[in-house]
């Protein structure tokens, strides 16, 4: 049903190539861009929909049954999971968009169960598409439904908890903060501790150093902290400035003459600045295989000597 709601957005033609399609359920995006056919993606590539080249009009229809377009270029649909990205022209009118198909997976997190009911802070990270937003949906239900703890979801993009003020049911009974402004994101997820009292705060990308000092003030207070961040490996989230606070940051360090002969090193090296603000991290490589660092203050460590 839910799809539906997508497709409905379409032209006619799209729609009567998708519904005819028999991998319509294993649909991953539809792409519409102005001048150009219209493109399905799935996990194993592209189909070609309609050799007929799109229109004004045949975008115009899309926008009009969508919600409100966000400051990320962002909109989605009421009460359902799906997102869809515009791409505007130099005078701001759209001339393409990304629908992407949105679920709500039971059992999409099984593989870090373990360490959401041990308490621990967890990151995830991946490529694009590998299902990191999903994973932490259904970590928001799981939380919230299963171990009963009070969840509070900063949804910058709506895409965790669906369009709409009404939360999709997929997160379970977990509470949904919006977010007006994409640059605000840090300030929501201080006032979700502030306000809020939460044991559990979720949030999906994190991408920016304020957001990354956000993130460690509510870890230092006690609450569990379940996000995704813009990296593939913790090996890139090591190499980003930004970011790489989240995993107890870099710092150059200079050694004596002792000690660098004792390491056998030069005398100058990398070394984790403090703690991590995530204990655990999840490196989503597919769709069903994760690479889990258990203890992440180690794997820098180690990744740092690796270097020197």
């Amino acid at each position: 049903d839910e799809l539906e709601s997508l497709l409905a957005l379409l032209p006619p033609r799209i729609q009567a190539a998708l519904h005819a399609h028999p991998r319509r359920l294993q649909l991953l995006e539809v792409v519409l861009d102005l001048g150009r056919r219209p493109i399905a993606r799935f996990s194993d590539g592209d189909f070609v929909l309609s050799e007929e080249l799109l229109t004004y009009e045949d975008i115009g229809r899309a926008l009009e049954n969508m919600g409100d377009i966000g400051g990320d270029n962002r909109a989605g649909i009421n009460r359902t999971l799906h997102r869809i990205s515009v791409i505007r022209n130099r005078a701001g009118a759209v001339v393409g968009l990304t629908c992407r198909v949105g679920r709500a997976i039971r059992g999409s997190a099984e593989l870090c169960r373990d360490l959401l009911a041990s308490g621990r802070s967890v990151l995830l990270m991946g490529r694009p598409g590998v299902g990191k937003t999903t994973a932490i949906r259904e970590i928001s239900r799981i939380l919230s439904d299963e171990y009963g703890r009070r969840v509070v979801i900063v949804d910058t993009s709506n895409e965790i908890g669906g369009d709409g003020d009404v939360p999709h049911p997929g997160i379970g009974s977990a509470r949904r903060m919006q977010v007006p402004n994409p640059d605000d994101q840090h300030l929501v997820l201080i006032e979700a501790v502030e306000n809020h009292t939460p044991q559990v705060v979720i949030v999906d990308e994190i991408g920016t150093e304020l957001e990354a000092a956000a993130a460690r003030t509510i870890s230092q207070r006690g609450v569990q902290m379940i996000a995704t961040a813009h990296g593939h490996t913790l090996e890139n989230l090591l190499k980003n400035p930004c970011l790489n606070d989240l995993i107890g940051g870099v710092c150059s360090v200079t050694l004596g003459d002792d000690e660098a002969r004792r390491r056998r090193v030069q005398k100058s090296v990398l070394e984790r600045e403090g703690p991590p603000t995530f204990t655990a991290a999840v490196e989503m490589n597919e769709v069903g295989e994760w690479r889990v660092h258990l203890d992440v203050g180690v794997a820098v460590d180690t990744l740092l000597a690796g270097y020197a």
